[in-house]
Parts: C-alpha cells; sequence; structure tokens
C-alpha cells in the first residue's frame, strides 16, 4: 500500500465531454445573436472556468454585460442533455482500477460545478472509484485550478510530495505547479503535446494504459516542480 494520491481532471482526462459542451456553446452564442462558424475549432473551450469561456467570446464582441446570461443559456442547453453524453475515454476504467489496485487513493478535480461533476460520474457508475469529488461551488468559488487544488490538498490532508495530477490542459498543470504537485498531461484529451509541453508537465501520457507509470515515477524522481 502507498499514501500517494492522485488527482484526476474530468473533462479530456476522464470523460470523452467535448462534443456536448462545444455544441452547448455554440447554441448559447446563437441565443445572443453571435453565430459561432461551423468550422472554428472550439476545443479551446473544454477545461477553462465557464466565464472565462464566454469572457474571452464576448469581450471581442463588446459584449461584457452578457457573459453572465450566456453562461445560464449555457447551462440551460447543456442540463437538456449533453452532460450525460460524456462517455469515459477508453482504458480509462481500467486505468483507475490499477491505481486502486496499487494502493493510490483517488480524487477528482475539475473547473466543472461539482454537482455536474458527480452527476456525470454517477451516471457512468464511476463514482466510487473516487474517495471524493471536488470541482467548482459557483461561478467563482474553486472554479481555479490553483485554489481547487490547494483546498482539496488542505481538506484530505494530502502531502503535495505524493500527490500527483493528472490533466489534458495546461491548466490542470499550472494549478498542479502552484501547490508543488507534480503533473502528468495527457494527449487523448484537447489540450495536445505543444500545450502541455509549453506548461511545463513533469510527464506525458500518450494512453491510459501509461499513467500508472508516468504518475509512480514522478514520485520516485526526488524533485519538486
Amino acid at each position: 500500500m502507498t499514501d500517494a494520491a492522485a488527482l484526476f481532471d474530468l473533462d479530456g482526462t476522464l470523460v470523452e465531454s467535448g462534443p456536448g459542451i462545444t455544441a452547448a456553446v455554440r447554441r448559447a452564442m446563437a441565443a445572443l445573436g453571435h453565430d459561432i462558424d461551423p468550422e472554428e475549432d472550439l476545443s479551446w473551450v473544454v477545461g477553462p472556468p465557464l466565464a472565462d469561456v464566454f469572457a474571452r467570446l464576448l469581450i471581442p464582441r463588446r459584449q461584457t454585460a452578457r457573459i453572465a446570461e450566456a453562461m445560464e443559456l449555457y447551462r440551460a442547453e447543456y442540463h437538456a442533455g449533453a452532460v450525460y453524453e460524456s462517455p469515459f475515454f477508453p482504458g480509462i476504467a481500467a486505468a483507475l482500477a490499477a491505481f486502486r489496485a496499487a494502493g493510490w487513493t483517488l480524487f477528482v478535480a475539475t473547473s466543472k460545478p461539482r454537482d455536474v461533476a458527480r452527476a456525470i460520474l454517477a451516471h457512468e457508475q464511476r463514482d466510487a472509484a473516487f474517495r471524493d469529488i471536488y470541482g467548482a461551488i459557483d461561478d467563482v468559488t474553486l472554479a481555479h485550478k490553483p485554489d481547487l487544488l490547494a483546498h482539496i490538498l488542505e481538506r484530505e490532508a494530502l502531502d503535495a510530495r505524493r500527490t500527483v495530477m493528472i490533466g489534458d490542459r495546461s491548466f490542470d498543470v499550472a494549478g498542479a505547479h502552484a501547490n508543488d504537485v507534480r503533473a502528468v498531461g495527457v494527449l487523448w484529451g484537447y489540450g495536445g503535446a505543444a500545450e502541455l509541453e509549453r506548461a511545463g508537465a513533469d510527464a506525458i501520457a500518450g494512453n491510459p494504459a501509461e499513467l500508472l507509470d508516468r504518475a509512480s515515477a514522478l514520485l520516485h524522481s526526488g524533485s519538486a516542480p
């Protein structure tokens, strides 16, 4: 057994939620009168806090006063069905089982609202794999990864030196490093190798079967991020 802990991002790391999220963003923007080119790549919207997503979309359109409205429209679209169109990536269930068999304690650390994350994992019948599921409390509180990880480390009394963050975006790496936690970037999500490397990911996994080895190696590397 080990006292090691793994914090897993949700969107793009555990579940393939991108199509549902991007479709809901497009419909919310269309409802505000701002159609987005169907060819425009919106993969960047998966991962950041929702307020940041709509700020980036609406500030260039001089519509900052409508960010809250856009968020409500998004939630209505997302909760109408897309929230449950978030299947686990192939190989993730086996990877989680391998971590647990090796004695790791697992948590979810997502910028998505905590109740939504719990609903998704319960729908996929995977919530029991985690000691707890952490996410944003509202549009501001714990919505950014540095704050969220600090909260988890304190609440769970985790040793940062024995904790690894696993995620697909630069936000996951930045949140980990802000708390002296090492980060494994994953390539099956929405960030990509270049983004993760620029962010300074301590290791990169090309598929879920590599996760346990990458995370374990970081705990034995002896160097802080």
